[in-house]
């Protein structure tokens, strides 16, 4: 992390920037999966509920990105209140059915039918035996579509990842920042 730029995502409050999709991917920048709801006993019926639950975006969770045109990695960032905006604006622009695949096509037939920011130890998020900090904006996608669900159930889809348009605030790391996010990637390998 030393040495590289971080910025911090904004968006306004008129609802020109922010979330515009969620996508599904192999391999969310948050790393973070979500979890999929397949089988329930509803009687004595088995039925798929075809749920995925999981963080669309965690705040100030540093992800790694890569400058196209000057090969140079930063980091992005966003920031409890940011994530609090994007949850809401994502819904009163009715967006609840703008997921892709992988950031590269639409899909039809994916419906985000539960929104919620993390608030307290007794979560729902905590129920579901997702672990993430307060403030943390989690979805529940109903997956309607057949090759879709295929995929989640083959593991090629495991998680969330958001799409949309941002301003971008330069800022600078503590050293505690640094430190903490060097722990936490040296105990995750």
């Amino acid at each position: 992390m030393k040495g590289k730029k971080v910025l911090k995502c904004v968006i306004d409050d008129n609802m020109k920037l922010g979330v515009q999709a969620i996508s599904l991917v192999e391999f969310p920048a948050i790393e973070e999966n979500f979890i999929a709801l397949s089988s329930v006993k509803l009687s004595a019926v088995n039925t798929e509920r075809r749920m995925l639950y999981g963080p669309a975006l965690i705040p100030d969770k540093y992800i790694l990105r890569l400058d196209k045109e000057t090969n140079e990695e930063y980091y992005i960032f966003f920031e409890k209140d940011t994530v609090y905006k994007c949850a809401h604006q994502f819904m009163m622009k009715n967006l609840q059915h703008k997921h892709t695949m992988e950031h590269k096509y639409d899909l039809t037939g994916c419906t985000l039918v539960e929104s919620w920011i993390v608030e307290g130890e007794n979560d729902k998020s905590r129920q579901l035996g997702i672990d993430v900090p307060v403030g943390t904006w989690m979805a529940g996608t109903y997956v309607q579509d057949d090759e879709v669900w295929e995929r989640v159930k083959d593991g090629s889809v495991r998680g969330f990842s958001i799409e949309g348009v941002f301003d971008n605030v330069s800022t600078e790391l503590s050293k505690e920042d640094v430190f903490v996010e060097a722990l936490m990637r040296a105990l995750s390998e």
